[in-house]
């Protein structure tokens, strides 16, 4: 039995063996490693009207903007990589590359160029999750959902998943926080008409009628972040899920713009004596953080 399990894992290649012990996991290079070693002939072109979303995906809002500029290169380009799907009872299911194929459709291909791997339902989830957390912006609920499946179905502690994704624990911990938010106040974030710096506040408080209350506000009165935090943190009346430890220094007054940072980096950061320092791990995590500042190019 053991042997045919080392027999299956070696089939799926080097790169899927990477993709599950490695720490941290990055799917780039997962990815390209699975298609350089694919032989050309084994790509192959697989009809758009037989695949189908995998169920682990994570994303549920595609900006429709980005997916016809994509489908425009396709048009002049054709689909530049292939997607990575599975065999499934009826047709194929996608693991990797449904942004491809949804503007493969726009574009008006009937088929798209495919590597066939037989990938167990863990493995579908986790590289589902990993390609958007890694590769596309999730939005911060879409985000949240996303690390919880990782959480629940890889029986990983907060602090494993942190080190997996090359993640900071508290960014974990605050993203996960934004599902304790109303179903409403989850939609408007969806739907970027609140800040993850506004969400964050909020998934701090246990009252869903002053989420609520202060969800308005933040829309009709465009109240800011910082007005947010010394709204709830002065009023009494907002009652907090955990009692936060506040510092007496004078520095505390950047508080606010620390954790903000700090969940949109997704590492450590401090201010102090108006400097700001940011934690990284490695060059590939240092490479990650320019990448989210735009100063990769």
């Amino acid at each position: 039995m053991e042997q045919q399990s080392n027999i299956k894992r070696k089939a799926l290649g080097k790169g899927l063996e990477e993709l599950f012990n490695s720490e941290p996991l990055d799917y780039n290079s997962v990815e390209e490693k699975i298609i350089e070693e694919t032989p050309k002939e084994q790509i192959i072109n697989i009809p758009l009207k037989e695949l189908r979303s995998n169920p682990y995906q994570p994303r549920k809002v595609f900006d429709e903007e980005k997916l016809e500029e994509l489908a425009n290169s396709i048009k002049e380009h054709g689909v530049f990589q292939p997607i990575i799907a599975k065999k499934s009872i009826k047709g194929y299911e996608i693991i990797a590359g449904e942004r491809r194929v949804k503007a493969s459709l726009l574009a008006g291909l009937t088929e798209i160029p495919a590597i066939i791997k037989d990938f167990t339902d863990t493995e579908m989830m986790e590289i589902a999750l990993l390609e958007n957390l890694q590769r596309e912006n999730l939005t911060a609920i879409e985000e949240a959902s996303a690390y919880k499946s990782l959480l629940e179905n890889l029986n990983l502690t907060q602090e494993a998943l942190a080190t997996r994704l090359g993640k900071s624990r508290s960014h974990i911990t605050n993203t996960l926080g934004l599902l304790n938010l109303p179903l409403e106040t989850q939609n408007l974030i969806n739907e970027n008409k609140i800040t993850m710096g506004h969400a964050r506040v909020l998934s701090k408080l246990d009252d869903a009628y002053q989420i609520k209350e202060l969800t308005d506000k933040i829309i009709t009165e465009g109240l800011s972040v910082r007005a947010l935090e010394n709204i709830t943190s002065e009023n009494n009346n907002y009652q907090r899920r955990k009692q936060m430890n506040r510092k007496t220094t004078s520095d505390n007054e950047y508080k606010y713009a620390e954790e903000m940072l700090n969940d949109k980096l997704g590492t450590k950061v401090k201010i102090k004596k108006n400097k700001i320092e940011i934690t990284f791990t490695n060059d590939n995590d240092l490479n990650r953080l320019l990448e989210i500042m735009h100063l990769d190019k």
